[in-house]
Formats: structure tokens, C-alpha cells, sequence
């Protein structure tokens, strides 16, 4: 027999294979190491992206508190259909710009977070509440239109108009009311019947307010339904609720997803020189004029997952400090029921908002 034209023998094959495993074997695991490297990283980017936009909505209606409130003049308000933490106002007082509670128990959101919320004529989502327009003075007033018209009022808009007066009168911002009614833009073509040129801001673009401004309210908690599963077992999500003006229930929109906890810190100036020299985590003792004249600045710190799930990754830090040196709390993931905590990332988003809309 030629052995030039003799094949592989059965040894040679087997060995050949052996090799041929070992190769794949490797190939396969370094595959696999590179695909959940890839998810990992993925799921880190899009809670970072999460994190960007659901905050930036966050820090746009922090610095919106107070915008277009009524000081004086008030009606019967009606405000929120529940009310947990009290952050509802009297029915005939002004509505505080920003209201909070500390360290909450019960109530909608997770325990031991704060709960915030933020009151001003703009932090609805709906077009008729980002229009503002002016009322010219005398029998024949009517509203002075816009260039573009879009900026303009729709007619069934429905709005608040305010006399401003002067800061230091006792009728500054005077809420200007039609009969039992906020009522609509058409509603005022005549209200303005002296030498002053009024404010009309809008609220809602076609449901009878139950209350002169909107209200947004800001905290964590654990939907009955749909938490993502790359969240922590004991983790929620924050969300942003509107008030509704039918019916004073709320529509809540989640902005970020696996929130271990939330801490709300508020700045103050006591002193009437212009520069925060207090801080403080609770403000519920404050009335409106308050809040006006003392909170400056409001921090907000939000603990939150990273990604997913790693079982080769182990965060050591714990307890976790939440907050601004003194200020804000110790969060042990352990006693608040947070499990395999050790296997995920923990980022702390800080929100630094200066408050310009009180005044």
C-alpha cells in the first residue's frame, strides 16, 4: 500500500478533536465574558441616560416652584384628593411654592425617603400651562396677543389672572376670581375695568380648575406592577405625579428606575441678607410667605442602581451616606431590604437648584 495516499488514522483524528474542544471551549468563554461585559455596560449607559433625562425634568420644576402662585385673594381650594404627608394647603391660604416630607412612613412612597412637592402655574405637561400673557387696563381690556399666535391662549384655555400690586402691598399678586370659577380666558375680556395692567397665566387647557396652579409631586415607591427586572429586590422608582383638576387624583410618570432612597435638603436665608445660612430637611412648619422670603436653594440627592445584576462585582460600601455633610441619612441596604445589594452598582445623583420663581 502507497502510504502517500494513506489518510489520518483514527489516534491522529481523535487528537485533532481534543484540540479542536479545547479552542472552542475557550473561544466560547471568552465570548461569553465579552457579551455580558457588553450587557453590563449597556444596562450602565441606559441608567445613566435614564438618569439625565428623568432628573433634568426634576431640576426644571424645582426651579419653576412658586411660578405665577396667587399671594392673596384666595377662594376655596381644593387642592389634592389625598393628602399623606399634609402637603395639601388650607383652602383659603396662599400655596406654598415647595412643600415636603421628611424621612416618610406610610403613604405612597418607599419609607424612610422624602416626599416632595412643587406648586406653580407650569409644572403640568400640557400646552396650555407653559402660556403666560398680559391683560391691558381699562373698560375695553382684552388680552395683549403674541407673535408667533401659538404662544397665544386657545379659547377654552382655562386660566388665573393676578392684579400684581408691589411686593411690600398686602394685596401683591391678588388672585382675581369670576364668580365660583377660575374660569377661561373669554371670562376676562372685561375684568380689567381700572388703570392696571393685569397677568393671565395658564393651567389647564379645558377642565374647571379645582385649585389656581398646578401641583407636581416628586417620590419613590414599588409599582404594583412592571418593575423592571434588572432592579434590586427592594428598590422603586421615582416618579413624577401632576394633580389632576377633575377629580384631584394624580397621574404619575416614572422618571428613573431602581431608586433605593431620595433625600431633600433646603437652604435658608434667616438673616434677610441674600445668603443661605441655614439648612434644614424639614419645611413643613413654614407657611407661604415663609418659604418665599427664606428658601433659596433646594439640594436633592437620589441613590440609584447601576446596570444589573453582577454576580463578579461586590460594592463594600455600606452604610451609604445620603445627603450633604450633616444633612440627609445613612442608608444601610441591608435593614432596608435591599437584597444582594453587594452585586450591584450604586450611584448618588446631586441636584443643586437655586430657587427663582418664589418672588
Amino acid at each position: 500500500m502507497n502510504r502517500r495516499k494513506a489518510g489520518f488514522t483514527l489516534i491522529e483524528m481523535l487528537i485533532v478533536i481534543v484540540i479542536f474542544g479545547f479552542v472552542l471551549a475557550g473561544t466560547s468563554q471568552m465570548f461569553v465574558s465579552t457579551l455580558t461585559t457588553h450587557r453590563q455596560q449597556s444596562k450602565i449607559a441606559e441608567t445613566n441616560i435614564e438618569g439625565i433625562i428623568g432628573l433634568e425634568l426634576l431640576r426644571q420644576d424645582l426651579g419653576k416652584a412658586g411660578y405665577g402662585l396667587p399671594w392673596s385673594g384666595m377662594t376655596t381650594t381644593l387642592e389634592a384628593l389625598s393628602n399623606p404627608y399634609s402637603l395639601n394647603d388650607a383652602a383659603t391660604l396662599p400655596p406654598r411654592g415647595i412643600a415636603g416630607a421628611n424621612d416618610v412612613t406610610g403613604g405612597p412612597a418607599l419609607t424612610g425617603t422624602d416626599y416632595l412637592a412643587i406648586k406653580a402655574t407650569n409644572v403640568a405637561t400640557n400646552d396650555a400651562c407653559g402660556k403666560w400673557m398680559f391683560l391691558s387696563p381699562g373698560a375695553a381690556a382684552a388680552p395683549v396677543l403674541w407673535t408667533p399666535a401659538s404662544e397665544n391662549f386657545e379659547s377654552n384655555d382655562r386660566v388665573i389672572v393676578l392684579s400684581p400690586g408691589t411686593l411690600t402691598s398686602s394685596n401683591a399678586r391678588s388672585l382675581i376670581t369670576s364668580g365660583t370659577l377660575y374660569s377661561d380666558v373669554a371670562n376676562y375680556a372685561d375684568s380689567s375695568t381700572d388703570n392696571e395692567t393685569r397677568i393671565i397665566y395658564g393651567v389647564d387647557p379645558d377642565t374647571n380648575l379645582r385649585m389656581p396652579f398646578n401641583r407636581a409631586d416628586f417620590y419613590v415607591k414599588i409599582p404594583s406592577t412592571g418593575m423592571p427586572q434588572r432592579c434590586a429586590q427592594g428598590t422603586g422608582n421615582l416618579y413624577k405625579a401632576v394633580v389632576n383638576h377633575n377629580g384631584g387624583g394624580m397621574t404619575d410618570m416614572p422618571l428613573l428606575d431602581c431608586v433605593a432612597d431620595m433625600q431633600v435638603i433646603f437652604r435658608r436665608d434667616l438673616t434677610g441678607d441674600g445668603i443661605p445660612d441655614n439648612w434644614i430637611e424639614d419645611i413643613s412648619a413654614s407657611n407661604a410667605q415663609d418659604i418665599r422670603d427664606q428658601v433659596k436653594e433646594v439640594r436633592v440627592f437620589i441613590l440609584a442602581q447601576e446596570g444589573q445584576f453582577d454576580k463578579n462585582y461586590t460594592y463594600s460600601v455600606n452604610p451609604v451616606h445620603v445627603g450633604d455633610a450633616l444633612y440627609g441619612r445613612d442608608f444601610n441596604f441591608a435593614t432596608n431590604g435591599i437584597q444582594n445589594w453587594q452585586n450591584y452598582r450604586w450611584k448618588i445623583y446631586t441636584l443643586v437648584v437655586k430657587l427663582e420663581n418664589l418672588l
